[in-house]
């Protein structure tokens, strides 16, 4: 904020708009919203805010970047309602997210240092029943995969039957990994969409390591919005424990 805040100092919506780059009109805002509890009146019907009202807004955009906008509303809405479980439960929600996502990435590494390139012999690329052999699945599987998007097989301008060329073979063989790893296609679809942007599997190690980035980066998000979190929580329990 900026400034020495002492309790029982009476603020204006712009003091705790300053010192967040933020303005008056959007702390009214997260007021209507819950965001921070309800504000004293003047006889003339102004708002007066007072610190813990500061640490409420220091809270809740701490909170923001760990477990975005709507989810960090939720648990500064529950926190000034009193269902601290339920503040609890989203926050535990939010960690679990970040947890799964770290099983996410961890499975497309491992998924991916078992792929090594193999090369199509065939000119033209392969049949499905060919490669439906090869990865130890069902053709009635592959089709299953194409009608995902996550497969895209051409056509035999003759036969018309499917063909497989290198990138429709890397790409089943990256699906079939990933789904004995027990994903779901909906959750795979956006790896494969990654390696086609890419041009291939060799040119993701960049794109894994910027993911390992952001996830180390939301936890210690997580990590800071807990800590402004529990300070807020501890000043609503100190003002509740003077006004008794």
């Amino acid at each position: 904020m900026g400034r020495n805040l002492q309790s029982g100092e009476r603020l204006r919506p712009v003091d705790l708009a300053r010192g967040h780059g933020l303005s008056a009109q959007a702390v009214r805002n997260y007021e209507e919203d819950g965001i921070l509890p309800a504000a004293g009146r003047t006889a003339h019907g102004y708002r007066v805010y007072t610190p813990l009202h500061a640490r409420a807004l220091a809270a809740f955009l701490a909170l923001v970047p760990g477990h975005g906008h709507r989810t960090a509303a939720a648990i500064m809405r529950a926190v000034n309602e009193g269902a601290d479980d339920e503040a609890f439960r989203l926050i535990d929600a939010s960690h679990a997210q970040l947890l799964e996502d770290r099983r996410t990435l961890e499975a497309v590494e491992a998924a991916l240092r078992d792929l090594a390139p193999v090369a199509v012999s065939e000119p033209g690329g392969v049949f499905i029943g060919v490669l439906a052999r090869r990865l130890g699945v069902r053709p009635a599987t592959l089709r299953k995969w194409e009608r995902a998007g996550l497969v895209r097989p051409g056509r035999d301008p003759v036969t018309g039957y499917r063909v497989y060329d290198e990138a429709a073979v890397r790409d089943a063989r990256l699906v079939g990994q990933l789904r004995r790893g027990g994903y779901l296609l909906e959750r795979i679809a956006p790896l494969i969409s990654q390696v086609r942007a890419a041009g291939g599997v060799e040119p993701l190690g960049g794109v894994l390591r910027e993911w390992r980035g952001r996830l180390a980066v939301r936890g210690r998000a997580l990590l800071a919005g807990a800590a402004e979190l529990e300070g807020y929580v501890r000043a609503r329990e100190r003002a509740a424990g003077a006004q008794g």
